[in-house]
C-alpha cells in the first residue's frame, strides 16, 4: 500500500467547470478504515462510519483518510511550497489515496475539456518560444512541462482501455509513436525532466537519511529507509544527476529575481489549472506529478550550494 496526500476536490479557477467525467476508470473512490495502517488513524476523529459504502467496482479504487497520527511523520516540517497552488498545510481539505489501487492508465477522459487543459499550459503559461529567443530559465520550465506530458502520454499507452464496454486494456504502441517516440524532442525532454526530479532528490539527501519511516509495520519501515539510503548515496545516479543543467548560473544579472518570480508565478498557474481537469483520476495523477516538480523547484532554487542547505530550506512531508 502506497498513501499519498492530495486534495481532490476543488473548483476551477479559470473558468466554469464544465462537471465531472462519469466513466468508472475517471473515480477514485474512498474505501473502509480498516484498509489504513494503524498510524495513520486518529481514533476519535473523521472516522468513516461502520455502514459507509464501499466501493462497488469490484476491487477498491482507493483507500482515502483525511488524518495521521503526529508521529506518523516525525521530523518533517509542514511548510506550504510557494511553487504550487495548493496549500499543502490545509490538512482540513486534504484526503489520503492509495496510489497502488489507482494507477496512472487511459481513462477514456477526452474531448474539449481535456484538450483545454494543455492549451492553456502551452498558449497561455508555458509558451513555446522561436529558437534563440528562449532564455535559460524559460528553457527548463518548458522542458519540464514538456517531459511530463510525454510521462503522462506514455502512460496512458502502456495502459490503454482498448475496449471500455468490457474493460479490457493493453498498449496502444500507435498512440505512443504517435504522441512520444516520433518527436525526439519530447523524447529528450522526459528524459531531462526524470533527471531534474533525481537531482533534487540527490540535493535533499540529507534530509532524506534523517526521515523517520512509520507504517505500522516495522520490517516495511527498515526496508523503506534502507532503500532511500540506497538511492541518495548511489555513486551512479550521483555522477548522472550532477549537472543536467547548472542551476548556479539562473537567475543572475539585475533582471534574476524578477524572472525567477515570473516563472514561478506561472508554474503556480499550471499548478493550479490541475483543479480544471474533469477526470477525478486524471486530476489525482497530474496533481501529484506537479506536486513532484513544484517540490523539486523549490529544493533546487532555495538552496545555497556555498552553505548548509539544513539551514536553509525544509522539505514538507509529501
Amino acid at each position: 500500500m502506497y498513501l499519498q496526500q492530495v486534495k481532490l476536490w476543488c473548483d476551477c479557477p479559470f473558468w466554469p467547470d464544465d462537471g465531472m467525467c462519469k466513466m468508472r476508470d475517471c473515480n477514485v473512490c474512498e474505501c473502509p478504515e480498516h484498509e489504513f495502517p494503524e498510524s495513520f488513524k486518529t481514533p476519535s476523529l473523521n472516522v468513516l462510519p461502520k455502514d459507509d459504502p464501499v466501493c462497488q467496482e469490484g476491487k477498491p479504487e482507493a483507500t482515502v483518510d483525511r488524518t495521521l497520527d503526529d508521529k506518523s511523520f516525525k521530523g518533517w516540517v509542514e511548510v506550504d511550497n510557494p511553487w504550487t497552488h495548493d496549500d499543502e498545510t490545509d490538512n482540513e481539505e486534504m484526503t489520503y489515496v492509495n496510489l497502488q489501487l489507482n494507477p496512472e492508465h487511459h481513462t477514456g477522459y477526452t474531448g474539449p475539456s481535456a484538450r483545454r487543459i494543455w492549451v492553456a499550459i502551452y498558449s497561455e503559461h508555458c509558451p513555446r518560444y522561436a529558437y534563440g529567443e528562449m532564455c535559460p530559465e524559460k528553457k527548463v520550465l518548458y522542458k519540464l512541462i514538456s517531459g511530463l506530458h510525454s510521462s503522462i502520454s506514455i502512460h496512458i499507452a502502456a495502459d490503454y482501455l482498448l475496449d471500455i464496454k468490457n474493460n479490457k486494456r493493453g498498449p496502444n504502441l500507435k498512440l505512443m509513436r504517435d504522441r512520444v517516440l516520433k518527436h525526439p524532442d519530447r523524447v529528450q525532454n522526459l528524459y531531462f525532466t526524470f533527471l531534474f526530479i533525481l537531482r533534487a532528490v540527490t540535493k535533499a539527501g540529507g534530509y532524506l537519511d534523517e526521515a523517520e519511516y512509520d507504517s505500522g509495520n516495522d520490517l516495511e519501515d527498515v526496508k523503506a529507509g534502507e532503500l532511500i539510503r540506497r538511492l541518495v548515496h548511489n555513486p551512479k545516479l550521483q555522477a548522472a544527476c550532477a549537472l543536467p543543467f547548472d542551476e548556479a548560473e539562473l537567475w543572475q544579472g539585475q533582471g534574476g529575481p524578477m524572472l525567477r518570480q515570473q516563472i514561478q508565478n506561472q508554474f503556480l498557474n499550471i499548478s493550479a489549472l490541475m483543479d480544471c481537469v474533469g477526470c477525478e483520476k486524471c486530476r489525482l495523477w497530474g496533481k501529484l506529478q506537479i506536486l513532484g516538480i513544484g517540490t523539486a523547484l523549490k529544493i533546487l532554487f532555495s538552496v545555497n550550494d556555498k552553505g548548509n542547505p539544513r539551514h536553509t530550506f525544509a522539505v514538507t512531508k509529501k
